[in-house]
């Protein structure tokens, strides 16, 4: 049986939707045609969400294999470990779960054996592309492996810039889906209204990591201007990060904190009953640094609308290509609070017409967004 070598520093147990993007489709590959070579998570036994990877790993029906660090960068060491895995788990394809830096090693896998080597891309990437020294290092990675994905439109058109003619024309589309069966209505949001005393208030929900580029603090701003409209609403900000002081201070200043919940950094099992605790989602996402720090797709945007919520998301790089607009949520401009606050108070008042927008949201992930999808197109792209 062929089998396939997962270089990532992206899985889990740490949190992220590039780490689920790659734990899914390592799931979905034949049974026994998988073996990981990762990085492991910062050891923080004890704080909430916090999950023991050889636990972790021992649950899985592959290899996990670890360094005992926190960053794999591409140096000979790290080459040499994934050679000797390779040779001795009998190898014959590699898909590193994102290209930037780790894709470097594919040139020293190749003289290994690798008949064919995938890397993903991810908004990471697009960023970049910006930068001189990114564009060689992403135009060398493209010249090595045999395909670089792209989540959507605007980071294929990013990334060609970076490439060879002959890389850019070996580009594919891939990108995530969504577990509807995780992901839907009823999937316990009662006890997390019951554990934030949120009672039957209208909700607007918020899951991602606690960073600039995301934007809570841009739907913090909006809130006042949403509490004015719709009083008893409340804000739930799912997620940890660097930015939860600064965004709790800010929430202080602003004179919303009373109704505003942090819930810190949630174990995976519990997101979907965060997201079905909401009437509203919103991440106001918006482009940093000069397009360097950029939204690549935005797959919190896909599970809401899977859990039946209307969306509310920035408008920065692929983010849009996670909506249609009008129909399953609006897109809005990330940098200023009035937009995100206009729409979101306007499906706040109207709920029923809020209701509609989540099922139409529901039915096109089921239908355009499905693992099994994801999967096959990787199983294609191993195979070549």
């Amino acid at each position: 049986m062929a089998r396939t070598l997962i270089i990532t520093n992206d899985f889990p147990p740490r949190p992220g939707g590039i780490q689920a993007f790659v734990h899914a489709l390592a799931l979905r590959r034949p049974p026994g045609s998988v073996v990981v070579y990762c990085s492991s998570p910062a050891r923080r036994p004890g704080a909430r969400g916090w999950r023991d990877p050889e636990a972790f790993d021992l649950r899985q029906p592959f290899p996990v294999i670890r360094e005992r660090t926190s960053v794999l960068l591409p140096t000979p060491g790290v080459l040499r470990r994934a050679r000797s895995i390779a040779r001795l788990e009998e190898c014959d394809s590699v898909l590193f779960g994102a290209a930037a830096p780790l894709g470097l090693l594919a040139g020293g896998l190749r003289r290994t054996g690798a008949r064919r080597i995938v890397a993903l891309t991810h908004g990471h990437e697009a960023g970049w592309a910006a930068l001189p020294g990114g564009r060689e290092l992403l135009r060398r990675i493209g010249e090595q492996t045999d395909v670089l994905t792209y989540l959507g439109e605007y980071t294929r058109t990013r990334l060609a810039r970076a490439l060879t003619p002959e890389a850019a024309a070996r580009m594919r589309h891939l990108a995530p889906g969504v577990d509807v069966d995780r992901f839907r209505r009823g999937a316990g949001g009662a006890w997390v209204r019951e554990r934030y005393g949120l009672g039957n208030r209208p909700v607007v929900v918020c899951v991602s990591r606690l960073v600039p580029r995301k934007g809570q603090d841009t739907l913090l701003r909006a809130w006042p201007r949403v509490l004015a409209e719709v009083p008893e609403a409340a804000l739930l900000i799912v997620g940890g990060g660097p930015y939860r002081s600064r965004l709790e201070r800010l929430a202080q200043e602003l004179g919303v904190d009373r109704s505003v919940r942090f819930t810190g950094s949630v174990p995976w099992e519990e997101l979907p009953a965060h997201y079905d605790a909401g009437d509203v989602f919103a991440m106001p996402c918006r482009t940093r640094n000069g397009g360097l720090d950029v939204e690549g797709l935005g797959i919190v945007y896909l599970e809401a609308s899977a859990t039946g919520l209307p969306v509310v998301a920035g408008d920065s790089g692929g983010a849009p290509d996670a909506v249609e607009e009008g129909e399953t949520g609006h897109v809005v401009d990330g940098t200023r609070p009035g937009p995100t606050a206009r729409a979101v108070v306007r499906l706040l008042r109207d709920p029923s017409a809020a209701r509609e927008m989540g099922e139409r949201g529901r039915a096109w992930v089921e239908k355009e967004w499905s693992w099994d999808r994801a999967a096959a197109r990787l199983g294609e792209l191993l195979e070549g």
